[in-house]
Formats: C-alpha cells, structure tokens, sequence
C-alpha cells in the first residue's frame, strides 16, 4: 500500500508519466498502469481523505479481495488435533485426516490439511527473546556427547562427562571434563567455573537434574540441600529451567553445541592419558572459542565479558565452598546415629527423634530442627562408632566408669579375700563383660550385708574355689560365712593288706605269662 499511495502521489502531484514512476518506486510500468486504472475505476482522488488508511484503500482498490466470500468447505477443529497429537503419541496427521474425511467427503485434501495445521501450530510456538542483563544470569548444564579417557596403566577406556557454563549477557563459556555427572562433580565444576569468571552471577539457571534439583516443579522446585549450601556461600540463587522447557535455558543450549562442533570435535582424533591431560586441552581451545568473533556481532565473547559481565559480577568469598551433603537419618535406641555405614552418638535425650548430618570430607556436623548438636571428627571405619561420654545416661556413665582395676581396688577395700574373689571372678570369665555384672553383683551384696560378713563370705568362697556371685550370695543367705571355717580333711590311702586284694604286682606277672 505504500507503494501504491507512492504511485498516486508521484501521478497526481507531481504528473510523472508511468514509465518514469515504474523507476521511481521499483515496479513494472504495467502495474503502475493497472493501480491507477483501480484508482479511477474506484473513483480515488488526490490527496487521499485523511481518514483513508490502507486498509480502506486496499478494500477500496482490490475489492474482490478484501470482499471474498469464505469457503464453504468446513475448517477442521486444529485446537482439538493439537490436543490429540499431545496426548496419544501414537495418533498421526494422516489419521486425523481420515477421521476428518470421513465426516466431510469434501473437505481438504490431505496436503491441504496437513498445511494449514502447521500454519496454526506455527502461531502457538511464540519464542520470547530474553534480555540479558549484564553479570546476572550464569547458564549450567551437561552436554550429551562424551570424550573416551584412557588408563594409562590398565589400558581401561572411561567415558567421561562434559560440564559448560555460560553467561547471559556476553556468551563468555565455560567447559571441562568431568568423571560423573554426581553431586560432588556437579559442585566442584560450579566452583571451578566461578573462579574461571572470577565473580559469582546473581543468578544459577541449571536444568531440573537430579543432582542439582532434589524434586522437579514447575512452579517452586526443591533444590538438593547442598546446592542450596553451595550458593548461599556465594552469595547467589538457583533458579531451575522448567521442566521440558529448554528455551528457558537457551544460551547454555547453544554453548553445549558449540563446545561440541568447535572444542570436542576438534579433539576427536587425539587420545587422552588423563582428566588432567584432557581438561588442559579444553581450556586451551575455549581461548579460542571465546576470542573468536560472532558472525553478526562486530565482537567476540571476551570482549564482551571484559565489557559487560565481568564489572557486574560479584566478588568471590574469601574462601572456596566446602563440599558436603545431608543425610536425614533416625536416632537408634542407643542414642547412635547411622552415617555412611558408621555411628556417631548424640544426645540420649534424642531417642527416636529424626535428625539431619551435614557429612564433609573432615567432619560429621548433627542438626536436630536446624541446631548444632554436635559435631564430630568424621571416621570411614565401617560398622565402627563415634561415641562422646556426655551423650550417654547418668546411669549409662557410672556403668561404664567400672574397670577391673577399679573393682579390684573396690576388693581391697573390704579385705584380702573379697579382693581374691573378685580377681578369681575376672580371670575366669571368657568376656570381660561377664565379670563385670558378677562383680556388680557383689556390690549389691555390699549394700545389704556388713563389710565383715562379705568378707568372711569371699574367704569360704576362696577356699572352696567356688568365686562367683552366686556361691557368694547362697553363702550369705544360709548363714555359712558365720560358722568356723574348717580344713578340708583328705583320706589317707588304703594301707590293709589281704589275701583278697590284688596290687600291681599281680598285674604285671599276669602280663609275662600272657606274653609266653
């Protein structure tokens, strides 16, 4: 239409001839002569009504157009196949078709239909171009292809994970090479990252994986506790991509293809003895990768990351993040915990209570509702366990203050014989553990019988080699440590010589005349 409105002007105002206003505005002088043979036919004078816009003079001009009656064959419902094709992965446009052919015979043929689907649909997939502020928004994900990482002494090919990171504003990269696509990895390559930039963004954008996002939302996702941990010690926040939602990720999208098409590819013919090995590489090609320029940006990446991202971002803290993770875990009945194969005490007071351990490489940190409760030095020995005096019982503690160094001066106290009976009691037990309770046992005893009746009890109990709690006590309880303690008496051997009995001789002269 503008150029129409040019063609009226340049004829009515300044009465060019046709030829001349064809090379004015671009056209063939037979359109030229076709628009103004319109322009008189619809009766439109020069200058155009100021309230003609072009619209009302495309209607005017092109009447049969702008006035065309709708087509009679019935619109298929593209809302309802939309939906369709989402829900049933395996229902197809040429079903759909069919189904639609069968209820109108003169409906659209099939490339017909197909086409003015996808003219609809393209209307749905309105991409939102992001503005990037500068130093705000740092990128994360993996990449999909791998890299083959020999053993140098096992010969052993390990395929080993990519990370990329990229900042928003001025596409500065980031890559390395790690084992695992674990949490210790996905951490450490943050921090890694962070100190190649040499500043924290405002915010992390990483995809809804399980080693970073402890349960997917799409509306308020749950981070890992130690992802948490991890940007609250610099200072920045997580904000997820949605789910199935790559665009809200785009630029780390882009950076993983071309890390792909410009480091890895370049690398794949080389063979690598190492991570190290590897990553050095890596980082010598992201030089390149980041002075190289854009295609349509008289820039590079470095450039604008000296520009752009590096004064806005926020310094680093003054230490590196310590890595660790939660656990949730229940107090056992013994006032232990279970950690990575391993028990640790806390408070007996916190029986059966649920509690969280922070485990780092040094220390195993309890919280109980989101208090320190103790911390401890952290041991791999699995089945063994950590046990503070203080966590157990008063009664637990005077228990355990017994020793048999103690109960033998406890003996020695109340006389010679209660002190042979306890380490009489002691010696003869298998497990310590069995001497101790017979010798708390004669505590007991202590406390309902005078010192000089325990006493006496030990001493018959020493002579009769029968030292246990229970000799002693049955000695106490019939009265016997009371009476005089007699010495045993042995029979003499049999010295009466008869005609009857038979001695050694006999049996010896027996033998010879068996044997002759």
């Amino acid at each position: 239409m503008r150029k129409i409105k040019e063609v009226l002007r340049l004829k009515f105002e300044l009465g060019l001839r046709n030829r001349q206003i064809a090379a004015s505005c671009g056209l063939p002088h037979s359109s030229v002569a076709n628009y103004l043979y319109r322009a008189k036919a619809a009766g439109i004078e020069w200058p155009l009504p100021a309230e003609m816009d072009e619209a009302a003079l495309e209607a005017r001009l092109f009447p049969s157009v702008s006035g065309k009656k709708p087509r009679a064959t019935p619109v298929p419902d593209f809302a309802w196949m939309h939906e369709e094709l989402q829900r049933h992965k395996h229902v197809t446009l040429q079903l759909l078709w069919q189904e639609y052919k069968q209820a109108n015979p003169e409906g659209y043929q099939y490339s017909r239909f197909c086409e003015l689907y996808h003219r609809w649909a393209r209307k749905l997939d309105v991409v939102l171009r992001q503005e990037h502020r500068a130093g705000e928004k740092l990128f994360v994900d993996h990449a999909g292809q791998t890299v083959p990482v020999v053993d140098a002494e096992s010969g052993q090919v390990e395929e080993v994970t990519i990370f990329v990171a990229v900042l928003g504003a001025s596409n500065y990269t980031y890559a390395e090479a790690t084992r695992k696509r674990d949490l210790p990895s996905w951490i450490g390559s943050h921090v890694r990252a962070l100190e190649y930039l040499g500043g924290v963004p405002a915010v992390l954008v990483p995809d809804n994986t399980r080693t970073g996002v402890h349960s997917p939302c799409r509306y308020e996702p749950d981070l890992n506790p130690t992802y948490r941990d991890f940007a609250e010690h610099y200072g920045t926040v997580v904000i997820p991509a949605r789910v199935r939602k790559p665009r809200d990720k785009a630029k780390v999208e882009t950076g993983v293809l071309l890390v792909e098409r410009w480091i890895l590819a370049t690398l794949r013919h080389r063979t690598f003895f190492g991570l190290a090995q590897l990553n050095e590489s890596i980082r010598e090609l992201l030089v390149k990768l980041n002075n190289r320029k854009f295609r349509k940006l008289n820039s590079t990446r470095s450039r604008l990351f000296e520009e752009l991202d590096r004064p806005a971002l926020k310094p680093l803290p003054s230490d590196p993040f310590t890595y660790g993770e939660w656990k949730k875990a229940r107090v056992h009945i013994d006032y232990h915990v279970e950690v990575e194969r391993h028990y640790y005490s806390v408070p007996h007071s916190l029986i059966h209570t649920e509690i969280e351990a922070w485990m780092s490489a040094q220390t195993v940190e309890i919280f109980h509702k989101g208090r320190r409760v103790v911390t401890h030095v952290r041991s791999f020995i699995e089945g063994g366990q950590t046990t503070l005096a203080e966590h157990r019982p008063k009664r637990h503690q005077k228990y355990l203050e017994w020793t048999p160094v103690r109960f033998l001066a406890w003996g020695e106290s109340h006389g010679p014989s209660t002190a042979e009976a306890v380490r009489r009691i002691l010696e003869s037990c298998k497990h310590p553990e069995q001497g101790h309770r017979s010798c708390f046992g004669l505590l007991s005893l202590a406390k309902r019988y005078p010192q000089q009746r325990l006493e006496a009890a030990c001493a018959r109990a020493v002579a009769l080699d029968a030292c246990s709690y229970k000799s002693i006590k049955s000695i106490l309880e019939t009265g016997l440590d009371r009476q005089p303690l007699q010495p045993e008496c042995t029979p003499e051997s049999h010295k009466l010589v008869h005609t009857n009995v038979r001695g050694a001789t006999y049996y010896r002269s027996m033998e010879v005349d068996h044997a002759s």
